[in-house]
């Protein structure tokens, strides 16, 4: 549906005089405080993205079904054949992108960018969804895809789950002798780049919301951060000299932050800012390897060299990949490119040399 259709479906609901907030037309908070979403997927989702790959299988389940959250699973189709037979993949849980108030695993971009990622890296990729925001304020996000973690683990060391009767079980049968769970990287996209980082400094710094300590042959070897969302109250030149042509631009990204920061917070309460006055040390946080992937043309691109940059500084296994001249989430705009291919393959060879 296109996205002009999305708007005239959120104004026909909401009278102009009754909104306070109107993100892109797709999510509008109403004086009274109710939330109206539009059920269309956004203008950057169009048809032509494809929905299949020939050479990856996917599925889906519900991962936490208190509060309906969808995983969708997807492994190259070599991985299909009988076990022992075919090498066990690494597996790369994704977390999507969308200011944490919009977006999806079942997004046309997110999908099309997962089907080629799980072909082109040779890698098992769990596509996670999580609560958005305003309804689920921050640090939701970040709780749901600790729950995530949790689940996977627990999935991974059930021993039950090839023979379960239940359709979600039998779509997690479906992947398990393909994945290798002693290599499961954490990836994200934009504000999923930000869940990646929060999970990792939960789990290095033995927080409760963290994920439990690996058991089983159950292993996280590394994060990579896609153009992290993150935030903070002085602007950095790329933030104050992004053009308001561009997309997402510096309007659109405070409104973001409205809207799923804890009330009453500002841009550089921890959630935001990795870096704020009240953010955890990372000086003592003991990282495993993380690739942070920036764009010259995005306007976070500052905070996201400063924050490899840092860690690089506190002598933390980071490595930096810059793309010049790309914008904010060129791979899902564009998954069928070649920058998107490189992209890919640097997550790959990243992937590869965590052994």
């Amino acid at each position: 549906m296109p996205a002009v259709s999305a708007a005239s479906c959120c104004a026909a609901a909401t009278p102009a005089n009754d909104v306070v907030e109107d993100l892109l037309g797709f999510l509008r908070v109403l004086s009274d405080g109710t939330i109206v979403r539009s059920p269309a997927e956004p203008v950057f989702c169009p048809d032509t993205f494809p929905d299949s790959h020939p050479s990856v299988e996917w599925k889906e389940a519900v991962y936490d079904k208190a509060k309906n959250l969808r995983v969708r699973m997807y492994k190259p189709s070599a991985a299909a054949a009988p076990a022992g037979n075919a090498k066990k993949l690494p597996v790369l849980v994704h977390f999507h992108g969308g200011g944490f108030c919009l977006g999806s695993c079942t997004w046309g971009n997110v999908h099309a960018f997962c089907l080629r990622l799980a072909a082109d890296a040779g890698a098992v990729v769990l596509s996670a969804g999580y609560r958005l925001a305003p309804e689920h304020r921050l640090p939701a996000a970040f709780d749901d895809g600790a729950t995530f973690m949790r689940w996977l683990r627990e999935q991974s060391a059930s021993a039950a789950g090839a023979a379960a009767a239940e359709a979600d079980d039998a779509a997690w049968a479906w992947l398990a002798d393909a994945a290798d769970f002693g290599r499961v990287f954490v990836t994200g996209d934009s504000a999923g780049g930000s869940i990646a980082h929060h999970l990792a400094v939960r789990a290095a710094s033995g927080s409760a919301a963290a994920p439990e300590p690996a058991a089983g042959g159950f292993a996280v070897r590394g994060y990579v951060l896609l153009m992290p969302f993150f935030g903070g109250v002085r602007r950095t030149a790329s933030e104050a000299e992004c053009p308001a042509a561009a997309f997402p631009n510096l309007d659109l990204v405070d409104q973001f932050w409205r809207l799923s920061l804890p009330a009453g917070a500002t841009r550089d309460h921890p959630v935001a800012n990795p870096f704020g006055p009240e953010s955890p040390d990372l000086g003592l946080v003991d990282l495993p390897p993380v690739l942070v992937v920036a764009g010259g043309l995005d306007l976070i691109r500052d905070r996201t060299v400063d924050y490899a940059e840092r860690l690089a500084a506190m002598g933390k296994p980071v490595e930096l990949a810059e793309f010049a001249g790309k914008a904010h989430g060129f791979y899902l705009h564009e998954p069928g490119s070649e920058a998107t291919g490189e992209l890919i393959q640097a997550v790959a060879r990243f992937v590869d040399a965590c052994v």
